[in-house]
């Protein structure tokens, strides 16, 4: 499945609804879908069009999701500028815990079992596998 997701934050909860309810009975249990997925999609959605398209609504974000046997692969890549993934600011720090910001990235890498980025890093793959 490929998806192209307007620059709008608005449009983040149908897009996770629209991967949620096109995975394969039986891809992964309905908690890990109604949760892990829905959530870490969400975050990642929301940080490609917040921070990656800056919210211009004439630019998209693009969404590819990838199934195999026990696992699914889902692929959000923006047209920004990317960022250094290893210069993210630990949030359970105790100087960054009044910060607003600065979560979701923490919050994916505990909801699905792999996150990679491209070398760019303007795209995130969030691997996520039955059981």
């Amino acid at each position: 499945m490929k998806l192209d997701v307007p620059s709008d934050l608005g449009m983040v909860g149908d897009a996770v609804e629209l991967v949620a309810s096109h995975l394969p009975p039986g891809t992964l249990s309905p908690r890990r879908i109604s949760f892990n997925l829905r959530t870490a999609l969400a975050e990642a959605l929301g940080n490609a069009i917040r921070y990656g398209t800056g919210e211009d609504p004439d630019r998209v974000v693009s969404v590819r999701v990838e199934l195999g046997g026990d696992v699914v692969r889902i692929y959000v890549v923006d047209d920004g500028h990317g960022f250094d993934t290893s210069r993210l600011p630990d949030p359970t720090h105790p100087d960054n815990l009044e910060r607003e910001y600065g979560r979701g990235l923490f919050v994916i890498r505990h909801l699905v079992d792999d996150v990679a980025f491209n070398e760019k890093g303007n795209g995130i793959c969030l691997t996520l596998r039955a059981g």
